[in-house]
């Protein structure tokens, strides 16, 4: 797969994270044509090359988290790998790290010194509870992040264990607010350019993982201040919106059905042979469809369990409601409107195989997002990346040969 270089062609971005929130930023940014260096540990690399089903010894999911970047491997803890990255930072338009509060600052890679290098660099910080607060040295991972949220309390069913979503959504969450603030630092630097900041204006940005997940939150803050209500679990139901649910159909599969709007009730309501809650008076608006949300729920279902989940989404869509198959990814690599819209993307493995990966998001029409090139090997890409910032193949040797980089 080659495709025109996306709109971050010439943006040079040091990506210093490692599993989830940061390298997920970074791989957004490069999938849209920054050139990512990621800095990973000699010897070990990042924790996710290992990370659930691997092939060859290295996880499929790296071949998504890591496509479009480069490798270098590289000692953080040495001190003329901190010079090295001071190097690269000099030059750098965005440098992403995801280390807990303090460690770049131990490392003398801290804001302050890489800003009075680079007084143009943009830094995003992402960390479980940023860098500021008292909570800001605590170890954080996106499923705490979830439940500090105020997400976590809301997944599953009433009086049962709250469940996680499936994926880890803290972190993808936070590296999407990561990558907006990126966008608008990268905005605002291009704003600031004047003869005294040629470049423009550098920043940091602060994302925390509980921030992340909370900004997601709706209406969860304001119905607790107003009313003093706190939002609990409702399973597959949508509260306050009615009628909104997963209906079990004759096969065991699950359609999920939205008819809260008032329109799209009526019809509803006539596709399900019930004419006469669609002409009811006291179901005319959403308020009222939510104080007798059971009586629909029931009759939904009584009608979902007569037919297969096909015929159940057939009938739907001859009456123009909202309705859809709750998909396993065996349904989603087979299905002709993803494959239509690019979302299944095949690449060819080192060894020849072919894997198929998700494709890009979102779609630009003039300069959409592409894969240059698989993710790479640890150090791939080590000389090429020390010789770009200045040193001969001699200084690489004599590093290498300390294990400072690999």
């Amino acid at each position: 797969m080659t495709h025109a270089l996306g709109p971050l062609q010439g943006l040079r971005v040091i990506e210093l994270g490692q599993l989830i929130a940061g390298p997920f930023a970074a791989k957004t940014l490069a999938d849209f044509g920054a050139d990512v260096i990621k800095i990973e540990t000699p010897g070990s690399g990042d924790p996710l090359r290992r990370w659930r089903l691997l092939k060859d010894g290295t996880s499929v999911w790296w071949q998504v988290q890591s496509r479009n970047k480069r490798s270098l491997a590289l000692d953080l803890k040495q001190p003329q790998g901190q010079d090295i990255v001071r190097r690269l930072a000099e030059d750098a338009d965005v440098l992403i790290e995801n280390f807990r509060p303090g460690a770049m600052e131990a490392w003398g890679l801290g804001p302050d010194a890489l800003l009075a290098l680079n007084p143009g660099l943009i830094m995003l910080r992402i960390s479980g509870y940023g860098q500021t607060g008292p909570y800001r040295e605590r170890p954080g991972f996106g499923v705490v992040a979830e439940a500090m949220g105020g997400m976590r309390h809301l997944t599953g069913e009433a009086g049962q264990v709250p469940v996680r979503v499936g994926v880890s959504i803290g972190d993808t969450l936070a590296a999407l607010h990561g990558v907006i603030g990126i966008l608008l630092a990268l905005h605002h630097r291009h704003a600031s350019v004047s003869p005294q900041a040629p470049r423009g204006r550098g920043q940091v940005i602060d994302v925390a993982l509980y921030e992340a997940v909370f900004n997601c939150m709706e209406s969860l803050l304001p119905e607790y201040s107003a009313f003093g209500a706190v939002r609990g679990p409702a399973g597959s139901a949508m509260p306050g919106i009615a009628p909104t649910n997963a209906y079990l159909c004759a096969d065991g599969a699950y359609a999920l059905i939205a008819g809260n709007g008032d329109s799209i009730f009526k019809r509803l309501m006539h596709c399900i042979g019930r004419p006469d809650l669609a002409d009811d008076p006291g179901l005319a608006d959403n308020a009222a469809r939510v104080q007798r949300v059971q009586e629909l729920d029931a009759a939904i279902g009584q009608w979902a369990r007569g037919l297969g989940v096909q015929e159940v989404l057939d009938a739907l869509e001859k009456a123009s409601v909202p309705a859809g198959k709750i998909y396993t990814v065996a349904d989603i690599a087979a299905d002709p409107h993803f494959a239509a819209r690019g979302m299944l993307q095949q690449l060819t493995m080192a060894d020849g195989s072919a894997l198929t990966v998700p494709g890009f998001v979102p779609k630009l029409s003039v300069t959409p997002g592409g894969q240059q090139r698989n993710a790479p090997a640890l150090g791939q890409d080590t000389d090429a990346v020390l010789r770009e910032v200045g040193l001969t193949s001699e200084q690489i040797a004599q590093l290498r040969s300390r294990g400072i980089v690999a």
